[in-house]
């Protein structure tokens, strides 16, 4: 691809980092930018700095916040003995547009996957059983992708709690095996957090 300006081409370079995002619609997402006002974007600009600069993880959750503890998190009306563990942030925001769960969340900030070097101790795994040792947790609820990494992560959680009384269940297989969650439609999410069932009994049909 030919560049008539090296500006041009060091945005779409830049712009074609993004996933899914290919030289082509990074050339034409760089082209409709050159056609906004000044001031729409520099407002991009500016909010994509603040965002870079100041966005934070809570401290409770790990889900990205504006503040020390996220709203999900210091909502009263949340039950903080309930506690769904997920990948990421999309995996929150999937499961939130179902408006079927009512609990806090718990974010892994990925899956167990040995052939990407990722192993437990890269992942928020640690905090999760400081949560459950302290015994105000009642229900764990597995909800991560049905792929061999979130069935693998899901596996050395539950070696690691299943000596405290606490209910460990997990979603149901409305979603697909090797789906991604946040894929899903929000109806069969929906349908898979409320007809959870016991992981243990999820290990024996598997």
């Amino acid at each position: 691809m030919d560049f008539s300006s090296k500006l041009l081409e060091n945005a779409v370079n830049e712009m074609s980092q993004f996933p899914g995002i290919g030289k082509r619609t990074a050339l034409r997402l760089v082209l409709h930018l050159l056609k906004q006002p000044n001031s729409q974007t520099q407002k991009l600009a500016e909010s994509l700095q603040l965002m870079r600069n100041e966005i934070i993880f809570c401290k409770n959750c790990h889900n990205i916040s504006d503040k020390e503890i996220c709203e999900i998190c210091s909502n009263p009306n949340r039950k903080e003995e309930i506690i769904c563990v997920v990948e990421d942030i999309r995996d929150v925001m999937a499961i939130e547009n179902t408006s079927q769960f009512r609990g806090q969340y718990h974010v892994l900030g990925g899956k167990i996957s040995p052939m990407d070097g990722i192993g437990p101790s890269n992942l928020n795994i640690s905090s999760l059983l400081e949560k459950v040792k302290s015994g105000k947790v009642k229900e764990l609820i597995f909800a991560l992708s049905s792929t061999m990494e979130g069935d693998t992560t899901n596996f050395y959680i539950f070696r690691q709690i299943e000596k405290y009384n606490i209910l460990i269940t997990t979603i149901a297989r409305g979603i697909s095996v090797g789906d991604e969650l946040e894929y899903a439609d929000e109806i069969t999410l929906g349908r898979s957090i409320l007809n959870r069932i016991p992981f243990n009994i999820s290990l024996k049909n598997s």
